[in-house]
């Protein structure tokens, strides 16, 4: 159970660093095109992304203290 907290903590971050640079580039698209029909659905998912991102950190640094300091 330990190992198995370690490890899904790192893959957690793994993703949080993919979108962590997804999320900005689909911000900066929005941004760069804010006349085009497609800019509030760009914007959506850019913004969906970042969001994502901090839950996804914030989970898998959760899941690494909890293997730190879990007692077995």
């Amino acid at each position: 159970m330990r190992k198995n907290n370690l490890t899904s903590g790192f893959k957690k971050l793994a993703i949080t660093l993919f979108l962590m640079f997804t999320g900005p580039v689909f911000l900066y698209q929005a941004f760069s095109n804010i006349g085009h029909q497609w800019y509030y659905y760009v914007l959506a998912v850019g913004l969906i992304l970042c969001i994502a991102s901090l839950i996804t950190l914030f989970s898998g640094i959760k899941s690494i203290i909890n293997h730190i300091f879990d007692k077995d």
